[in-house]
């Protein structure tokens, strides 16, 4: 049975004492049992927000990560020094690191495979540009992420993995998908997932929707037959909101 899950991806965003305050926030809120919530703070701000929900169903997610395990990387971080502060699930593939920091495919499946080698849990962005939809390119661009980026794994490895559909068109844009395109590329993917590896695989993993996720078009957006949930950037700044949406199913 596959999770409905809810991340907020807080990307650049809040000092230490605007992390605890928002995480504060959170925690004034009951956590619906059928919802996996994460947040995922900056580096610095990673082992407190982890102190600071340690009592609650809230999970502390990284943005990102290295794919070696040390080494001569500065500025990097690795997926051992993520789980020695209490991290145990990794953001791999987010848009941004594929436009700013130039992060390849080959790239994007060295860490996969390094943050599996560490048992960790990783979520896998994918999704097309504005430019590949118009051309109608957008199903060739997404198969493409994913063979090249995440299907190396084994069958068995694929319980580590959750699946997120970035359009990224609808990223910071206030452009949202429809909830009809999003069921359309949900439900390639998982159709994909099955042919590559099996229904049973396809049917248990989690494939959430990320673009311009917001409290008044999350709930027709998750009642999608294969949309589990949303990786939430603006929106997740914001308690009340990011609440708002983790209520949404």
């Amino acid at each position: 049975m596959r999770k409905n899950i809810v991340a907020g991806n807080w990307k650049m965003n809040n000092d230490l004492a605007q992390t605890e305050a928002l995480l504060l926030g959170l925690k004034k809120h009951a956590i619906p049992e059928n919802v996996s919530v994460m947040v995922a703070p900056a580096f610095t701000n990673l082992y407190q927000a982890f102190e600071t929900v340690r009592e609650t169903p809230i999970e502390v997610i990284a943005q990102n990560m290295h794919q070696a395990k040390n080494g001569a990387f500065t500025g990097e971080v690795s997926a051992p020094m993520l789980k020695s502060v209490g991290v145990n699930t990794v953001i791999i593939g987010h848009s941004e690191r594929r436009a700013y920091f130039h992060e390849t495919n080959a790239l994007l499946a060295e860490k996969v495979t390094a943050a599996i080698e560490n048992d960790m849990q990783v979520i896998f962005c994918f999704g097309e540009e504005l430019s590949d939809r118009k051309q109608g390119e957008h199903f060739e661009v997404v198969k493409a992420q994913l063979q090249q980026g995440l299907f190396h794994i084994d069958e068995n490895q694929f319980k580590n993995i959750v699946l997120a559909y970035e359009p990224v068109w609808a990223i910071g844009t206030g452009e949202t998908a429809s909830p009809e395109q999003a069921q359309e590329i949900h439900n390639y993917v998982r159709k994909l997932v099955a042919t590559t590896y099996s229904d049973a695989v396809s049917e248990n993993v989690s494939i959430l929707y990320g673009g311009s996720v917001k409290p008044a078009n999350a709930k027709e957006i998750f009642a999608n037959a294969d949309v589990d949930g949303g990786l939430i950037g603006g929106a997740a700044l914001k308690a009340e909101d990011f609440m708002a949406i983790v209520n949404a199913f």
